[in-house]
């Protein structure tokens, strides 16, 4: 019943999350909401730096984790292949009568409306990932110290990453290598 269960919420997510990979985000926190059991908003922290470091699209290597985590390999194999799916079918629907819709007004309203959409969701996706990597709420509320809300070395290691990659045209992985470096070194 958990691998049924665990397939469906990955087609619909597959379905729904319209801008990549990283809007799958929305869906997996939900998913976290209504089954705790399977992984936590902390996981998704996990799933994302994991899946950012590893080859291969985002979406699928967010579903292969959250799968394993639920279900084991069996669960990781079927979570993805269900994420992957609506898009397969869609995307072969859509080949077949694309050309002969190209021009029409309404196709091209609902991919205009669309763009919009997925940026939204990305955001969203963006700051639940920042608020659970950047900020310690908990400490926050115990002391009322402003100093306690930040995770102040995560915060520096994000700004100066982000600085690095509009600075420098290095590629993404070293960033990566030198985050998990700077990760290992003072213990995140």
């Amino acid at each position: 019943m958990k691998l049924l269960l665990l397939m469906y919420e990955f087609f619909k997510t597959g379905l729904f999350s319209v801008g990549g990979g990283l809007a799958t985000l929305p869906f997996l926190y939900e998913m976290s909401d209504r089954y705790p059991e399977w992984f936590t908003h902390a996981d998704i922290a996990d799933m994302i730096a994991i899946s950012e470091s590893t080859p291969g699209a985002i979406g699928i290597n967010m579903s292969t984790y959250a799968g394993y985590r639920t279900a084991g390999i069996l669960g990781g194999v079927l979570a993805s292949l269900a994420l992957a799916a609506p898009s397969v079918i869609i995307i072969l629907i859509i080949a077949k009568f694309l050309a002969k819709f190209r021009g029409n007004r309404m196709v091209e309203g609902a991919l205009y409306g669309l763009r919009p959409a997925s940026i939204a969701m990305i955001s969203v996706a963006g700051l639940n990932v920042a608020k659970v990597a950047l900020v310690n709420l908990n400490a926050f509320q115990l002391s009322g110290s402003i100093g306690d809300l930040f995770v102040w070395k995560a915060l520096i290691l994000a700004v100066l990453i982000f600085i690095g990659l509009k600075k420098l045209k290095w590629s993404p992985v070293i960033f990566i290598a030198l985050s998990a470096v700077v990760g290992i070194i003072f213990k995140f």
